[in-house]
């Protein structure tokens, strides 16, 4: 029990010096704590992210997504992302060309626009990790439930701004944060690799930031543009 008190007083002291994930600031504060997770929010950006010092390792991460089953052909999945699917073919014809970042072991949307005459590169760190199409540029970004994956958000998101062409979209599809009142029960944060979840608030600081033009949050459905 002792030992116990000591690693909760060092955790107090962490959180006080705690920088957020997002903004890098020090206006952090506990949000959330149960026996697998520990939450901290950021009054300056408006972010929600987990304690850094219980993110998984890159190894720890990759085995968890290999679980995942991902069939490319099952409808049920080609329904899941059609949000995404249905914003690009909305704002582009079959002309445009689109990078999938983030596209994981079944690249679902990749498949679903391809069939319908689009070109898209794929990029994933683990599965898809071919640098050199980080170095063109797109019409159009997909990142279907990525974003709250990532380490690094703000440089994710700069990256992600530089890949896209002038008048461009980056399309994204996350579990927005919940009230506070409905956190505690809310399954998205009880994945290990779920690091950062997104509001008007802290998109708002993207799109400022990131030097994105627009945001729009409808639903599941992150649209910014530039």
């Amino acid at each position: 029990m002792e030992g116990q008190a000591e690693a909760h007083k060092e955790s107090e002291k962490h959180l006080i010096m705690l920088s957020c994930l997002l903004c890098h600031s020090e206006s952090t504060a506990s949000y959330f704590e149960d026996i697998a997770n520990y939450f901290f929010t950021c009054s300056n950006c408006g972010s929600v992210f987990r304690d850094p010092a219980t993110f998984l390792s890159p190894s720890e991460e990759k085995e968890r997504y290999l679980t995942h089953n991902n069939d490319v052909n099952d409808p049920a999945y080609q329904e899941f992302v059609s949000p995404i699917t249905e914003a690009v073919q909305k704002n582009y014809s079959n002309k445009a060309n689109g990078l999938d970042y983030g596209a994981g072991t079944g690249p679902v949307i990749a498949k679903i626009l391809e069939d319908r005459g689009y070109e898209i590169a794929l990029y994933d760190p683990f599965f898809h990790p071919n640098e050199a199409v980080l170095d063109k540029t797109y019409d159009f970004v997909v990142c279907c439930e990525v974003i709250e994956h990532f380490h690094r958000p703000l440089e994710e998101f700069r990256r992600l701004r530089k890949l896209l062409k002038p008048g461009g979209h980056l399309f994204c599809m996350t579990d927005p944060l919940p009230s506070s009142a409905e956190f505690e029960a809310w399954y998205y944060k009880n994945d290990p690799t779920h690091v950062i979840f997104y509001s008007a608030d802290n998109l708002n600081y993207i799109k400022q930031e990131a030097g994105f033009a627009e945001v729009i949050l409808r639903e599941r459905l992150i649209t910014l543009s530039t």
